[in-house]
């Protein structure tokens, strides 16, 4: 920071339970704040694992349970702890926290909000998104191009947006150990909330296909969600019990990447990607879906491989001439980690949320920015 920048207050909401890549840059942004100088509140369920996380790095936590999008019970206490706290800068997390946002009244003169949109679904081209983006928010953080793009498609004004992509600590992954299979078998693994969008039903339907093709591949799948026992069954369905470990939510992820050969993320949507920022800062191939923002994460051909959304015999033949070179896989690895340790680092994403913080409070931000490579 920056020594004439005086330190700041901010109150981040997230109030999803689930743990994920996003929750992971919460932590992150909050960890690097506090070492800045600067208070962070969290308002968050208090049954969530980000609780725990926030705790053990000293940040002050508020509980917050919402439902839905429209639950308005916790309206006015969280009125109360804005205006009784004086918050430099609020800084809306999740969806569902964007939507709260605007039950909160009108900000503070010289006090900003902030949202961050990590999901690819397309705007609506309505009043209430263009109501809340443009005129409830001070700013919007876009963490891919592809997401900022949308967000204009949608009637976002250009000017509200800055780009900045998510960001892993790549020290956490430095001493992953280099697969050595399970008794020779390449292992495939996958790290994503269960949910449809991940697309992992088109990697079960792969392993059949590898399976036929007489490939001897194991897969593990580490991840929880709504679409857990669904996809067990389908996979007890396809025959691949003997093949495929569903593992749930996994804690350790260096431990996790440091047990497979190939990371796959075969998605339909994806904002940005963080499951193949780790996998990459842990020097592992992944073959990754052409879809969101994970184009702008994986150079296809160079520190990655790319198959079209939702084809699972294209996901299959690029898994299995993948696995056949493994000098390739040693080269795709080393230049992911590089990529990630140039453009994608968790201190490189914190520092520039800071940096927008300051630009909103310090007057209007005219043009898109960028996180860039």
């Amino acid at each position: 920071m920056q020594s004439h920048r005086r330190p700041l207050k901010i109150l981040h909401i997230d109030p999803e339970r689930l743990w994920g890549g996003g929750e992971r840059q919460v932590i992150g942004l909050l960890d690097y704040l506090s070492r800045s100088g600067h208070e962070s509140h969290l308002l968050c369920h208090p049954d969530g694992a980000l609780v725990r996380e926030a705790r053990k790095i000293g940040t002050k936590v508020h509980s917050l349970r919402l439902r839905n999008d429209l639950d308005l019970g916790p309206v006015f206490s969280v009125r109360r702890l804005i205006r009784h706290e004086s918050y430099d800068i609020v800084h809306f997390h999740t969806k569902r926290a964007h939507a709260f946002s605007l039950w909160l009244g009108s900000a503070a003169p010289g006090k900003k909000r902030v949202v961050t949109r990590r999901m690819d679904y397309p705007v609506r081209r309505g009043w209430y998104d263009r109501y809340l983006y443009n005129r409830r928010v001070d700013g919007v953080i876009a963490i891919s191009e592809q997401i900022a793009a949308l967000l204009v498609e949608g009637g976002v004004r250009r000017e509200k947006i800055r780009v900045i992509h998510s960001g892993v600590d790549i020290e956490r992954f430095k001493d992953a150990a280099i697969a050595s299979g399970d008794n020779g078998a390449p292992v495939i693994g996958t790290a994503a909330v269960l949910e449809e969008r991940k697309g992992h039903r088109f990697l079960l339907e792969a392993a059949v296909e590898l399976k036929r093709q007489g490939h001897r591949f194991k897969y593990r799948i580490a991840g929880d969600g709504s679409q857990r026992e669904k996809l067990e069954r389908l996979a007890q369905s396809l025959g691949l019990q003997q093949e495929v470990e569903f593992l749930g939510f996994v804690s350790d992820v260096p431990a996790f990447l440091s047990s497979i050969d190939i990371f796959v993320l075969p998605s339909l949507f994806e904002g940005l990607g963080v499951a193949v920022l780790e996998a990459m800062a842990a020097a592992r191939p992944v073959v990754a879906s052409d879809a969101g923002g994970l184009r702008e994460l994986v150079v296809d051909g160079e520190t990655g491989l790319l198959v079209r959304p939702g084809d699972s015999i294209a996901l299959a033949r690029t898994i299995a001439q993948l696995a056949s070179q493994p000098e390739r896989m040693r080269e795709l690895g080393e230049h992911g980690r590089d990529r990630v340790e140039k453009y994608f680092t968790m201190e490189k994403m914190a520092r520039e949320n800071e940096n927008y913080y300051y630009d909103l409070l310090e007057g209007p931000v005219s043009g898109i920015g960028t996180a860039g490579r």
